[in-house]
């Protein structure tokens, strides 16, 4: 009897080995060009974003969230009392981690493989990007759950500043659970921003916006409104998880109260 062999399977490695490779370009035969040096940074990080990317299934789940209550409460504070909205964010994040440990976890091998594993994390560490003129940076601010709020705004923005003065070091970048990648007030509503492996999931804001809804006695109640893009590893989390992840984090931030 003839062996029947089972067909050749490509490894998710093997499959970007076997991808055509993008062509070099002469862009000076078609009009004026100029050159410009890749900064360092930037080469790293395009490295790993393409890894994750391809290596990864990304699935992103679009949500909003009220702001209003939270909003008024920023009105009250003023100078150096003020706290960023970021500062929020993390606290209710941190809460959401705890109440959704999936989302606070690492793959431990392939998940193919008899002795894969699913880390769940006790500490909640979170990654935030930063904007500097040499490119993304994501300090990981940690121990977020343990912090307050104005304790968690006054270290992103020490660490901010110092990574677009100064760049930060491996250790200040590492160890992260979560990742938040905030556009702030630049503008846009929702996107997929990658995933920062080896986390599962990363949370995207875009500007808060007005968003009407009923209000009472028929008429339009004008709510501040955030809008919400997480991207998980469909590996580790389902659809229905992230759902119950960012209507948790909207309940969270609806009421700072709680904060």
């Amino acid at each position: 009897m003839t062996d029947i062999k089972k067909p050749a399977t490509l490894s998710a490695l093997d499959a970007l080995g076997a991808l055509p490779v993008l062509q070099a370009f002469d862009f000076s035969h078609f009009g004026e060009i100029e050159t410009q040096p890749l900064a360092r940074i930037r080469k790293l990080t395009a490295g790993f974003l393409a890894r994750n990317w391809a290596m990864i299934p990304h699935v992103t789940h679009c949500d909003d969230a009220d702001i209003t209550a939270l909003e008024a409460l920023r009105k009250t504070q003023s100078g150096t009392d003020r706290i960023g909205m970021l500062a929020y964010l993390l606290k209710a994040i941190a809460a959401a981690l705890k109440e959704f440990p999936q989302f606070n976890a690492s793959l431990d091998g392939s998940p193919a493989a008899k002795d894969a594993q699913l880390i769940l994390k006790k500490y909640v560490h979170i990654g935030v990007a930063v904007d500097t003129p040499k490119g993304l940076m994501v300090p990981v601010i940690r121990d977020c759950d343990k912090k307050s709020v104005r304790e968690l705004s006054q270290e992103i923005a020490a660490i901010s500043a110092r990574a677009r003065d100064k760049g930060l070091t491996l250790d200040e970048m590492s160890g992260g659970c979560f990742s938040v990648s905030s556009l702030g007030g630049i503008g846009g509503t929702y996107f997929t921003p990658i995933i920062n492996a080896p986390e599962v999931a990363i949370l995207g804001i875009c500007r808060t916006f007005p968003k009407p809804l009923p209000g009472a006695n028929g008429g339009i109640d004008w709510r501040s409104t955030l809008p919400l893009s997480l991207s998980y590893d469909h590996r580790v989390i389902d659809g229905a998880d992230a759902a119950r992840f960012t209507v948790f984090l909207a309940k969270i931030l609806a009421s700072p109260e709680q904060l």
